[in-house]
């Protein structure tokens, strides 16, 4: 999955919390929003900040899917709220390879077998 492909996929998905993300997909939308919010900012801050809360809800879509491929509950996502430690949970879990999990079955090809 390329850059495009996984911003259009989290526009398109803007609320959906059902099913799994990709890595590619995940930390490309990581990327596009710090990217965007950055040069946004440059301009107005207004303007970013308008930005920042356009994207909330696929961010914590994104992640939600994220989660799940590494067969964990989106709700996770509330140890943002712990500084530090909740952190660096999450960035590792997002940063696992995707396995077979409860919310899409197992993964098709060879990353299935043992």
């Amino acid at each position: 999955m390329n850059f495009t492909d996984a911003v259009k996929i989290c526009f398109k998905k803007y609320a959906d919390f059902q099913g799994c993300a990709s890595r590619p997909e995940f930390w490309w939308w990581v990327l596009f929003t710090i990217v965007a919010a950055a040069a946004l900012q440059s301009l107005s801050y207004n303007l970013s900040g308008a930005f920042t809360f356009a994207t909330i809800l696929p961010s914590v879509a994104v992640s939600a899917r994220r989660l799940h491929d590494t067969d964990r509950s989106g709700w996770l996502q509330l140890l943002w709220f712990i500084p530090l430690i909740g952190w660096i949970l999450l960035i590792i879990w997002c940063a696992e390879p995707g396995k077979p999990n409860r919310f899409s079955g197992p993964l098709p090809g060879p990353a299935a077998s043992p």
